[in-house]
Order: C-alpha cells, then structure tokens, then sequence
C-alpha cells in the first residue's frame, strides 16, 4: 500500500500524493484524474477544490500566525511602602 502525503506550498495549495477519497459537502466522490493533485487553500480557484493558480494573481500569502501566550498575566502593583529587606 502507498503511503498518502499532504504537502503545504508556501503561498499555494496542499500537493496530495498517494491514495485518499475526496468527497465533496454530500458525501459524493470527486474523481480524480491524477495521482498528485493541488487543493485550492485560498478560495479563489475556478476549479474548486483543486488548484488553478488563482493563489498568484490574488497575492495569496501563507503566513504562519503570530505566536501568542496561552495566559496574560497582569504585571503586579508597584509598592508605595519599601521591602522589609530593602530597607
């Protein structure tokens, strides 16, 4: 059996290589006429679901999302009165 990969493409589609069943929203199969195809990843393809290039002329960019903390904390109260052991 081969393996399936799923590659992302900087600023383009997903290159599936090896076997999967596509479907579309109903449950049908969506032939596929290839062994790799190119899965449209931002929304303007003719084609949908595969990729026609659209991703160039519309400036598509992939950028990965900004990292960010799980918690913020508040950063706590300045002291009017000196530390015992500053003093």
């Amino acid at each position: 059996m081969t393996e399936t990969t799923i590659t992302a493409c900087p600023d383009g589609p997903l290159i599936v290589r090896g076997p999967i069943e596509l479907v579309d929203e109903h449950g049908n199969a969506i032939e596929r006429r290839r062994r790799t195809i190119a899965l449209c990843r931002c929304g303007a393809s003719g084609i949908r679901p595969f990729c026609d290039g659209s991703h160039r002329l519309i400036g598509f960019r992939t950028v990965p999302p900004a990292r960010t903390p799980a918690v913020l904390l508040a950063e706590p109260e300045a002291d009017d009165e000196p530390d015992a052991a500053s003093a």
